[in-house]
């Protein structure tokens, strides 16, 4: 199952839309997911909430989408929080992870990103290459926020494709021609 986590805790954002359209095109491609968002989750103090999620949702997952915006030329403090407040060990050691930027300017998180990648990096969570900018969110998304640009949703699936190889493990082995 792959657990997908909006990577804000700021209510109707467009982090959740794109992070919902990850989770619709996951399920078209006959996909297992769980969406997983950080609004309303005190990511503060190690409480009988936090521990809840830690063991229904966290550890059990072995594959992640983190869809994060870009929060002053980063990410933002509460999926750090997250990261830190959790059992590391127990949680991010050994899995994967795709990451997705977003925002309203034109790079898409992209240093954002290259910031959340050396943090997972370090607690043992490989992260897949192909890192998706997604920019001018604002401008690709219906009023319904479902991402309307074809070019965004055939970059997402095609990514998507290549994670779903990626973890199975079919992702970048040779073969040799009969």
């Amino acid at each position: 199952m792959i657990t997908i986590i909006s990577g804000t805790n700021r209510p109707g954002s467009n982090t959740e839309k794109v992070a919902r359209e990850y989770e619709r095109i996951l399920k078209e491609k006959g996909q297992e997911t769980f969406f997983f968002s950080l609004q309303g989750v005190n990511v503060m103090q190690r409480d009988s909430a936090f521990e809840k999620i830690e063991q229904e949702i966290l550890i059990p997952a072995t594959q992640f989408i983190f869809v994060v915006p870009e929060y002053n030329g980063s990410f933002p403090g509460v999926l750090k929080m997250l990261l830190d407040t959790s059992r590391s060990h127990e949680i991010w050691f050994y899995k994967k992870a795709l990451l997705t930027g977003v925002a309203s300017g034109r790079a898409g998180n992209l240093r954002g990103m290259d910031h959340l990648a050396d943090i997972l990096n370090y607690l043992k969570i490989t992260v897949h290459p192909n890192r998706l900018p997604i920019s001018s969110v604002d401008t690709l998304l219906s009023p319904e926020g479902s991402i309307t640009d074809a070019n965004t949703l055939r970059s997402m699936s095609h990514q998507l494709d290549e994670y779903i190889r990626w973890m199975s493990g079919v992702y970048g082995k040779l073969t040799t021609p009969a």
